[in-house]
Formats: structure tokens, C-alpha cells, sequence
């Protein structure tokens, strides 16, 4: 089948591929979100950009009686501003010679064909907000510039997920941890090495990373929920040997979607650094620095959102699964702030697309996917509203 028929059959691929079809690297995503706003006016759904240039639109409920839902997907993808040629290969969607934008075209497309729906519908329901921004790939600038006082849902999807039927309770933080070590006095290798004042600081850097836990940290039901792992080394030079060296530094990430557990481990490396200086008092220094870059998205007690998903799943004829993913996204940012009633937000990250080789020139989009992700979307709305 060419792409121009499934496209003239399916109103939510045709959609799909005029979104992707439009370059949008991050923090040039203006046409997109031009289009976007063009579309919502088109079709009956109130939006504007904000002082950031994400896209707000805001369906306005039928019954009060009932709770309103944030939909919320990114317009930027991983790319350059070259020209997008979409084309079909089997049952996926495919992108001439580059990234396709399936992450997160998959996710507006979805979105959007959901708001034109509502908006066009007599259908009884608390209201249906959408956020488009900027920048989620290189820094999350556009939802850290999100005026969360002007929403009114506590309940978030966040459609940016890259596999149908996922839906993630809980994220991982990222901190990077980062290690110093100074010792007091350097010196030759022959001359000094037997002044017991003098201590190499590559040995001591490596003493300590002995101490230190690699890999996963803590995990429940089989699920990664706290990971350290040693990102690099640096002390003195390969090719100068005889130099007793005074500085080294190592740097970790740490993931956790557990604040405890996060802190446990910042505890752990806090004591062996501790320990470093106690044993070598006055010859040595050691330090962490621990810097926090991304929150933990946790898991919060309330199974009202993963109990419609999985009533929403099953009468959509979808498989799915409820997990925690052990990295970061914009459930992070969310997950922290409070919305106009002053109620924190309950985010979570929703699959409506299976997208494979993402960021990559090999990324496709599987068109039978995003179809079945919109029953799911619209099951989810139906029965979140019923």
C-alpha cells in the first residue's frame, strides 16, 4: 500500500505525517507549533501559545460534576531542520535518510485528533487540557517554563512513551555525583615514594571506587528502581609515570525513582569519602558533590489512573503493561508542582505508539500501533469521564 492511501484512509496517520513531516529540532519548533494552533482553531479547540512558545489549549467541561485531564506531549525531536519525506515500508512509517519524530510526533498527533473529537462532540466530560512544548530533548526548557497555576487537572498523561500500552507509575532522578580527591604534597616517583606523608591521589580515587557500589542499587519486583554507575576517571597522565600525582576526580550517575533510597546510597559514598579523609588526615582531602539535574517522578499511592488504564486497555484490545522506567522524561518536572487549585500534579508517562530505533536514521513508527493507541486514548477518556 503507498503511504498517500493509508494517509487518505486514516485521519490520525495523515495527521501524524504532517506533524513529522515538518522539521522541528529542538528550540526551532516554531512552525510545528504554528500548525498546531492552526489546527486547533480549524477545529473548534481554544489554544494559544504561551510567553515560551509551548502550545496551551484548554476544552472547557461539560460537567463541572466531573475532573478535567492534561494531555501533555513535546514538539521538539531529535534532528536537524533538513526536509522530512515520509514514506511507507510494510506497516511502518519511515522518514527518507533521517529521524522520523516519532518521538513525540506520535504523542501530539494522538493528542490533538482526541481534542478535535471532544471539542466537536455533545459528550459529557470535565474538560480536556493540552500542553505542546518546546525543548523536551536537549534541556526541558519549555516545560520548566510552563505557568502550572493556570492548569486545572491534577491527573497528567504525558503521551511520550515509545511502546503501545506502556504506562509508567514512576521515573528515575538523575544526580551526578562527582569526586575529588587532593593530596597535600606530590613529589618523584623514586625520590619520594617512601615519605609516608605523601600519598598518590589515583591510588586513593581508586581505593574509594573499591568501596562504592556499580550498577543496581536497589530493585523491586524485578524493576530497577536506584542505579550508580561510574561515568569516568581522571588522574595524572598515561605517559608520565614518575610523578607521584596530587589531584584525581570520577564522576557517577545515580538514578532513583525512590527519594529514600536515593539518600541511602548519597549516605553510603558520603561515608566512604568520610572514611578516606579519617585514614589519611592531614596528607589527603576528599570530597563529594552531589547535583541533582532531574527529580525522582515517584510513585504515588492513588491507582485511580492505573486501574482506568487497565479498564481502558482491555475494552480497546490492547496489551499493556504498568512499570516504572528507569529514566527521565517530563513527569519529572510535573510531579513537583501544584496546578490552580493548589492540588500536586499526578503524572504519568502513556504509550500510544510502538517506535522503533528511535533517534535514529533507521526510526520507524508502526502505523497499526498509533491507531490502537487512539482506541486507548479514547477508552481512557470515556471511561475517566463515565
Amino acid at each position: 500500500m503507498e503511504l498517500s492511501v493509508l494517509r487518505n484512509e486514516n485521519e490520525l496517520v495523515d495527521l501524524f505525517c504532517n506533524l513529522a513531516e515538518i522539521p522541528s529540532p529542538s528550540l526551532k519548533e516554531e512552525k510545528v507549533s504554528n500548525w498546531i494552533v492552526d489546527y486547533c482553531k480549524k477545529n473548534n479547540i481554544p489554544c494559544e501559545h504561551d510567553n515560551y512558545g509551548n502550545v496551551y489549549a484548554h476544552i472547557l467541561p461539560t460537567d463541572p460534576t466531573k475532573q478535567s485531564l492534561l494531555l501533555s506531549s513535546h514538539m521538539d525531536v531529535i534532528g536537524d531542520d533538513s526536509p522530512v519525506k515520509t514514506y511507507l515500508d510494510g506497516d511502518l512509517i519511515r522518514a527518507e535518510g533521517r529521524t522520523l519524530g516519532g518521538d513525540d510526533k506520535a504523542g501530539v498527533a494522538n493528542a490533538l485528533l482526541l481534542a478535535k473529537e471532544v471539542a466537536n462532540s455533545d459528550m459529557k466530560h470535565g474538560g480536556l487540557e493540552l500542553m505542546f512544548t518546546r525543548d523536551e530533548e536537549s534541556g526541558m526548557s519549555g516545560i520548566k517554563h510552563v505557568d502550572f497555576s493556570k492548569l486545572q487537572s491534577k491527573y497528567i498523561l504525558v503521551c511520550d512513551s515509545d511502546t503501545l500500552g506502556q504506562l509508567e507509575v514512576s521515573g528515575a532522578s538523575y544526580t551526578l555525583a562527582t569526586i575529588k580527591v587532593n593530596t597535600f604534597k606530590g613529589g618523584h616517583s623514586g625520590i619520594d615514594i617512601a615519605d609516608k606523608t605523601r600519598e598518590n591521589a589515583a591510588k586513593l580515587i581508586a581505593d574509594i571506587i573499591s568501596e562504592l557500589p556499580q550498577g543496581v542499587f536497589h530493585s523491586e519486583n524485578g524493576q530497577v528502581i536506584t542505579s550508580c554507575n561510574i561515568g569516568g576517571i581522571k588522574a595524572g597522565d598515561v605517559n608520565v609515570t614518575n610523578v607521584i600525582n596530587t589531584y584525581a576526580e570520577a564522576t557517577y550517575s545515580i538514578r532513583s525513582a525512590s527519594r529514600s533510597v536515593e539518600e541511602e546510597l548519597k549516605t553510603m559514598m558520603k561515608n566512604a569519602i568520610e572514611y578516606c579523609n579519617n585514614e589519611y588526615d592531614g596528607i589527603a582531602k576528599a570530597e563529594i558533590i552531589f547535583e541533582e539535574h532531574l527529580p525522582p517522578f515517584e510513585k504515588v499511592e492513588d491507582e485511580y489512573i492505573p486501574i482506568i488504564f487497565e479498564t481502558a486497555a482491555k475494552k480497546a484490545g490492547v496489551d499493556y503493561k504498568i512499570s516504572s522506567f528507569h529514566a527521565g522524561a517530563e513527569t519529572h518536572i510535573y510531579a513537583g508542582k501544584t496546578n490552580a487549585k493548589g492540588e500536586t500534579f499526578s503524572p504519568y508517562l502513556v504509550g500510544l505508539a510502538t517506535v522503533y530505533n528511535m533517534h535514529s536514521k533507521d526510526e520507524a513508527l508502526d502505523y497499526k500501533t498509533i491507531l490502537k493507541g487512539h482506541s486507548l486514548l479514547k477508552a481512557f477518556f470515556e471511561t475517566y469521564n463515565a
